[in-house]
């Protein structure tokens, strides 16, 4: 009986010199994983602990090149009511940053990435699928890193990181940690939002959504000492509707509040965006111009006033009536002495809106 030999077709025992050099590899990239890591927590406890859209916009597009070497960082958000864009309005350092844009819609990010994706595109640069995303960046990237930013199933926006270095965002990149920050930073972003919102409504009128009288009286004090400083005219004019109590007496507090509604709007097509519109009580508004003397402040009254006056008003069961507005008027230039502080300001503009309703209402007068 013959003897079979037979071959042993498994894989190889590995060398004790090759399992070392092996265990190395993965000891080297746990560590560097480890570091990594630490990295990017670092990071996110930094986005969290930041307190407005601002400063978090200013971290995303500045990160420490020390610890992440981005050669560019664009944002894009979808800002459909244009309220980011309003938020960020105090500061024109942001909204002006070259490589920050804002779109009406995701029309535009949903070409991109996959809807409810959250998967990065990493790759080569693509000039004519990425143009949108780095639209006003002096250099275009070599490689880019693109990440989806999503909320409760929303595409809000994308953070965009680009190499010079063809190489740096390869395919087979790993993602899991720019993953995790993609939903770290979305969520930075719906809680800042949502802080603003909060902080808005403590500073405006839910009725007309003009600014109220806390957010007047901050500015006021804001304004008066850069007024100060500066020697330009503050102007402070005082608006009231005239017999306004006949029109909830008449057709009902309804109609009475869509007029406030409409009297808003129609006093703000009249102010620049600096100006400062508040409803101070009941059926009067009060604003603040700044560098405005009493001249300009008066043309500025009288446009407002005329408005009112040639609108038509309409209650809820249809009836058509009119309105007008008695409107007073102080600024700094005009006051002998100066104005010492806030109130005096006001003082004056109401006691000048005191002799327009004595004087036979719908007029503007200026102290």
């Amino acid at each position: 009986m013959g003897v079979w030999a037979t071959r042993h077709n498994g894989p190889r025992s590995s060398s004790p010199e090759q399992l070392r050099v092996r265990l190395d590899g993965l000891l080297t990239e746990a560590r560097q994983n480890e570091h990594k890591m630490r990295r990017f927590q670092a990071l996110e406890l930094m986005l969290f602990g930041l307190n407005s859209l601002h400063e978090l916009l200013r971290a995303l597009l500045y990160p420490d090149r020390s610890q992440f070497n981005w050669d560019i960082v664009t944002i894009v958000l979808v800002d459909a009511e244009y309220e980011l864009r309003r938020v960020l309005e105090g500061n024109d350092d942001i909204l002006l940053h070259p490589n920050l844009s804002f779109v009406d819609n995701d029309e535009g990010l949903q070409l991109l990435f996959p809807p409810l994706a959250l998967t990065p595109i990493i790759g080569g640069y693509k000039a004519t699928a990425y143009r949108m995303l780095f639209n006003n960046t002096q250099e275009k990237p070599a490689s880019v890193m693109l990440l989806p930013l999503m909320r409760q199933g929303k595409l809000i926006g994308s953070l965009n990181i680009g190499s010079l270095d063809s190489q740096r965002f390869a395919r087979g990149y790993r993602t899991d940690f720019m993953k995790h920050l993609a939903a770290v930073v979305s969520i930075c972003i719906e809680n800042a939002v949502n802080m603003e919102r909060i902080k808005l409504l403590g500073l405006t009128d839910t009725l007309t959504g003009a600014n109220n009288r806390r957010y007047f009286d901050q500015r006021l004090e804001e304004e008066l000492e850069i007024s100060r400083r500066s020697h330009q005219p503050l102007a402070c004019i005082m608006l009231d509707a005239d017999h306004f109590k006949r029109i909830n007496d008449q057709y009902g507090h309804q109609t009475g509040d869509t007029v406030l509604k409409q009297i808003t709007q129609l006093a703000r097509a009249e102010l620049r965006g600096s100006d400062v519109l508040a409803r101070y009580g009941g059926e009067e508004f009060v604003a603040l111009l700044t560098h405005t003397d009493t001249v300009v402040a008066k043309e500025i009254a009288e446009r407002i006033r005329r408005s009112v006056a040639q609108q038509t008003f309409t209650s809820t069961d249809g009836q058509v009536f009119r309105l007008t507005l008695s409107v007073g008027i102080a600024t700094t230039n005009s006051l002998s002495g100066g104005v010492i502080n806030s109130a005096d300001l006001v003082a004056y503009a109401d006691r000048a809106l005191y002799d327009a309703k004595e004087h036979g209402r719908n007029r503007v007068v200026a102290i």
